[in-house]
């Protein structure tokens, strides 16, 4: 099925076809496969398999191994027993036989089968074995005639489905486009191939889908992946590359901190020293400072940012401070603002709810340079936000920000400096290649007196002993938190929403205390109301979705409900973990969870034993993977197609060493051998590389 070489032009042409114009697809299997993120022909070849089942062996039924998948030949010797169980299901059984042995063959739900198959007749069945009263069993095989068998056997991918599409009418149409042997471009050379042990792309996308044995298919995914991480990395250093090579405009000279430290009622701990000193030596230096500043909940990535925003403004420069919520924004800004008036810095806030008289006031002061810092959310990339001389921008929660909006706010200045923060903890040496375009500080050192929060994974049969003490510390002075999944009742599922909560908790168990909901669906000024009235004790227990997992430091709050806890990732957890303990009081997180599945009682276990993100940030990433993790599609880089940055952490290294040595031979690839790769990493990154030409 191998293809002779075609023209390139031609192929990009077949490549780019809308998946509905191929045969046998049409508009109805076109929105399913939308569905899917096939929309044209080359999404469809990238679509890659999964798993694969090894078809490779035809079985006699006395070989079968209980609870393995087996391909075998057989004559059907009964009729097709047809039983209506109840409304929703129905079981057809028949028998089959070969010359070693007879075996049942069981469908649910499959009533044609009955047309489908005829006693007498010999057909090839692949399925699940199992074993009942010693007599072998195959629950819904895959029937296939015997003239099949050359197609049939051997390495069988396993793709990802959505609903209305099947595993053979995937293959099927897989084997369609195949058949019109068209060819990849290839990016990488044949000294480069040798180099890095790589096979060619075009054989490695033949065999990734109709392999002949597993060794293509290692062959095909080490290819494959390489090219992913690759051209992930390459992007990256290209970014980082032309913010080097830019000069810089801006000329800080070194400041004094102590008259901002001397205003703390706390010492920085040595992380927040050190990572203060990095931005230091970044602002006074010749190079564009784009630093990541990683640091655990709770760890004073905020006071580190002040310093930075303190540097910035005695140098002349104004500052812009970027945060995901309004309430987060508000935050800041009251945590900030009371330091920055002691010092004769002027500082504002605009979020969605400041007013368009006050917004017009506010832009007309930041271009006349009457404000030094400026607060705030998305509101600040808006086009009428302008600045007299921008010369620091920093990001809160990288991960809820593209990175396209994080290059908009920092276009608003010339050379702008950028510090990027995040508390959601990512392995170093992950973090390192996830971030190739930033320099990495890491704050992992709580502040002192940050007691440990107590956690307890409880399922319903705890119920009254949480509730007695939820009201045991209310009692004294405590306020709660509680968040749950939805915001709605759904009959589809039975997990408990917020307002079904709120309602039992009003009326049902805490009618003698302050309660009150909050979610993403009401307006902002509503949400800030009530996490405003919450702050100053004035509502007992408040009942949200993930809303507060960046939200608002309330001291007095010790205790945090998260209903359904086997719902979220366990980085989102911790998150909404640390939500309390900010203040003198011990504070306890109570996981419940009535879900028995091993897997979701591990990883509650591991938010009972450890405090520490980055060790749950590692435990997440191996239970759940990176692609659910790191949240890419946030961060505003692609989706991986097949590379897992934890399994993959070795081809991740040699991707990266070799993304090094290219843009170190040909800084802007602009060598003939480079086009081909160039215009590849402007299809996939346009946007984000604009800086480094075209």
């Amino acid at each position: 099925m191998y293809r002779e070489k075609l023209d390139i032009m031609e192929n990009n042409n077949y490549l780019e076809t809308s998946i509905q114009y191929m045969k046998g697809v049409g508009p109805a299997k076109s929105d399913l496969l939308n569905k899917m993120g096939i929309y044209k022909i080359k999404d469809l070849i990238e679509y890659y398999p999964r798993s694969y089942e090894d078809r490779t062996k035809l079985y006699k039924i006395n070989q079968f191994v209980p609870g393995e998948y087996a391909l075998f030949m057989a004559r059907v010797n009964a009729d097709v027993h047809l039983q209506r169980i109840r409304k929703n299901l129905t079981i057809s059984t028949t028998f089959a036989n070969d010359e070693t042995q007879n075996c049942k063959i069981t469908f649910f739900n499959q009533t044609y089968v009955k047309d489908r198959i005829k006693k007498g007749a010999a057909y090839l069945f692949y399925g699940k074995v199992s074993i009942d009263r010693g007599i072998y069993n195959v629950e819904n095989p895959i029937i296939y005639n015997i003239s099949e068998l050359e197609k049939v056997q051997g390495i069988y991918p396993i793709y990802t489905l959505t609903s209305g599409i099947t595993q053979n009418y995937l293959f099927k149409l897989m084997t369609s486009a195949y058949d019109t042997k068209f060819l990849v471009p290839e990016i990488f050379s044949v000294e480069f191939r040798k180099k890095y042990n790589l096979c060619e792309i075009n054989y490695a996308m033949q065999n990734i889908h109709f392999p002949k044995d597993f060794r293509m298919v290692d062959i095909a995914r080490n290819r494959i992946i390489f090219e992913e991480l690759y051209m992930l990395q390459l992007a990256l250093m290209s970014l980082k590359n032309s913010s080097l090579s830019e000069k810089k405009v801006n000329k800080f000279e070194d400041v004094e901190l102590s008259p901002f430290l001397e205003l703390l009622p706390f010492k920085l701990t040595n992380a927040q020293t050190n990572v203060v000193e990095e931005i230091r030596q970044d602002l006074i230096s010749d190079k564009i400072m784009n630093r990541l500043v990683q640091g655990d909940v709770g760890s004073g990535k905020t006071m580190v940012a002040a310093c930075a925003i303190y540097m910035a403004v005695k140098n002349g420069y104004q500052a812009a401070l970027m945060a995901p919520t309004t309430i987060l924004a508000n935050q800041h800004y009251g945590e900030l603002s009371c330091y920055f008036e002691k010092l004769g810095i002027k500082s504002e806030i605009i979020t969605s709810s400041t007013t368009k008289k006050n917004k017009e006031k506010i832009v007309e002061r930041l271009k006349n340079k009457e404000i030094d810092v400026i607060i705030g959310t998305h509101s600040l990339i808006e086009d009428n936000i302008e600045f007299s001389n921008l010369g620091l921008v920093i990001t809160d929660e990288q991960h809820r920000f593209g990175v396209k909006q994080r290059l908009k706010l920092s276009s608003k200045g010339k050379t702008v400096d950028t510090l990027v923060m995040t508390a959601t903890p990512i392995p170093r040496t992950l973090a390192i290649m996830l971030y190739g375009d930033l320099d990495l500080s890491i704050i992992d050192e709580l502040p002192p007196g940050r007691t440990p929060i107590k956690t307890f994974a409880v399922n319903d049969s705890y119920n009254t002993r949480v509730n007695e003490f939820i009201k045991k510390q209310i009692k004294e002075g405590r306020q709660v938190y509680v968040v749950c999944p939805l915001v709605e009742d759904s009959e589809k599922s039975d997990l408990k929403s917020v307002e079904q909560l709120y309602d039992r908790y009003k009326n049902e168990i805490f009618g003698e205390f302050e309660v009150e909901f909050l979610h993403g669906k009401m307006k902002n000024k509503e949400k800030d109301e009530i996490m405003n009235r919450f702050k100053d004790n004035k509502i007992n227990i408040l009942i949200s979705t993930t809303v507060i997992e960046v939200g608002i430091s309330v001291g007095n709050a010790t205790i945090m409900v998260i209903e359904d806890a086997d719902r979220f990732g366990l980085a989102a957890l911790h998150q909404l973990r640390g939500r309390v303990g900010r203040g003198s009081y011990e504070s306890y997180c109570i996981l419940k969870s009535n879900n028995k599945s091993e897997k979701s009682r591990e990883r509650l276990k591991i938010m009972e034993k450890s405090n520490s993100g980055f060790e749950i940030a590692q435990r997440d990433l191996e239970i759940r993977g990176p692609g659910d993790f790191f949240g890419i599609r946030q961060s505003g880089l692609p989706e991986f197609k097949l590379a897992n940055l934890l399994k993959d952490i070795n081809i991740l290294k040699n991707a990266q060493e070799a993304a090094k040595k290219t843009i170190e031979n040909d800084k802007y690839l602009e060598a003939p051998e480079n086009q081909v790769l160039k215009r590849a990493l402007f299809d996939k990154f346009g946007e984000q590389l604009k800086s480094i030409g075209t």
